[in-house]
């Protein structure tokens, strides 16, 4: 299925280094009728760690389930993603294709098959071939080293362009680089991501500090962010640390650079999510949502995301209607703390109610001038306490429909 490039996409791929340790590859296994490389195998150098974070989806697929079960293990040599086919929901013969995929790729790089973490993205229900897996695994064995640009477009589905950011950090006077590709475009809600995304970085650095690492980055970056609020079977988000930086090895948060890294790998994950949302299925408007005087952040966030995945306040901003009795309509609804007699909203820079009312003679030409842009901000202020969160998703619009009507063909 070819679909426009999204109008929310930035100019063009960025120029990202390499990272010491990391070599991706990519291949045709032909998952689908298509003409494109689908499978990407990156191989990691010996200490390398790994650190991630899954679904809270119940029909996690086996995917998931492996990653989670060599995740305990810390440490890893490869990454398969295998577009086209989620492989989820296929019982006996899904679980054995990871395994198939997992041991002929470990017996390629001579390490324990635990070593290897393997995703897959696409359709539900239909169970991984064995053969195409292995095929396109042997093609990608042999093939040229390839740049992230390659590896960010061979993980996509849906998406309209491929997806992938960088950063640095100092760490005792050592320079590290982490670079991240994702792809995401719909059945996206922040139970945790809703994509796949990976994170390469040359950092030294123990499991458990990568892991706490980036279980702090997630929960201000993909777990607030939503397209249509379905969270996936097979979301993965993994980071691997080869540790040829040369930095001293971050151990825990009171290491020597330790909060550079974690604001750096939080900046990281957060322009990654924004890319998602940027490219959510038929998306026009890419939208902020700021909620603060909630009785608690987790409050404020519970609401946030109320009003984000409001059908009905997507539809009016890809429709440029500033409703906020929609906005009202979703804060009402959350089942949180809320009164009505102090709620204030705002649509850009301009307060459309307050205490409860209209702003009267509020002007609302500067309101229609902003929902004609591309970004677009939603605030409001419940008036309770000191709670705050913000979260980030798009409108809903017919391309939406139009994309998941023909999914499958």
């Amino acid at each position: 299925m070819d679909t426009a490039r999204s109008p929310l996409a930035p100019a063009g791929f960025p120029d990202l280094p390499p990272i010491a340790g990391v070599t991706p590859h990519v291949a045709r296994a032909r998952y689908k009728n298509w003409d494109r490389c689908d499978l990407t195998f990156v191989t990691l150098d010996p200490g390398t760690a790994v650190g991630g974070v899954f679904t809270q989806s119940k029909c996690p697929s086996p995917e998931v389930e492996w990653c989670r079960k060599a995740l305990i293990l810390g440490q890893a040599r490869a990454l398969v993603v295998n577009a086209g086919n989620s492989n989820a929901f296929t019982g006996n013969r899904g679980r054995e294709a990871v395994e198939a995929i997992a041991a002929r790729a470990a017996k390629h790089i001579g390490c324990e098959p635990s070593d290897i973490f393997v995703s897959s993205t696409g359709v539900i229900g239909v169970p991984l071939p064995i053969d195409k897996a292995e095929t396109g695994l042997d093609a990608a064995f042999t093939a040229a080293p390839c740049g992230w640009e390659d590896a960010a477009a061979t993980i996509m589905t849906t998406d309209t362009f491929p997806k992938a950011a960088m950063t640095t950090a100092m760490i005792g006077g050592q320079k590290v680089t982490l670079v991240g590709i994702i792809k995401g475009s719909g059945m996206i809600a922040p139970d945790m991501a809703t994509m796949l995304g990976f994170i390469f970085t040359d950092a030294a650095a123990t499991p458990d500090f990568l892991q706490h690492a980036l279980g702090h980055a997630n929960r201000s970056s993909f777990s607030c962010i939503t397209v249509d609020s379905d969270t996936s079977t097979s979301d993965t988000v993994l980071a691997f640390a080869t540790g040829k930086a040369g930095n001293a090895v971050l151990e825990d948060s009171d290491s020597a650079g330790a909060d550079a890294f974690r604001a750096a790998l939080s900046d990281l994950c957060l322009r990654l999510a924004h890319l998602v949302v940027r490219d959510g299925e038929g998306a026009s408007k890419f939208i902020r949502i700021d909620v603060e005087g909630a009785e608690s952040d987790a409050s404020a966030r519970r609401i946030a995301l109320s009003i984000a995945n409001s059908p009905l306040v997507k539809t009016a901003i890809a429709g440029e209607d500033a409703n906020w009795g929609r906005v009202v309509m979703a804060v009402g609804k959350a089942g949180e703390p809320a009164d009505r007699d102090k709620l204030s909203i705002r649509f850009g820079a301009t307060q459309v109610a307050k205490d409860g009312l209209a702003v009267e003679g509020y002007d609302e030409a500067p309101v229609a001038a902003h929902l004609k842009g591309h970004e677009i901000d939603i605030g409001v202020d419940l008036g309770l306490g000191d709670g705050k969160a913000t979260v980030w998703t798009c409108d809903l619009t017919h391309g939406y429909i139009s994309i998941n009507a023909d999914y499958r063909s």
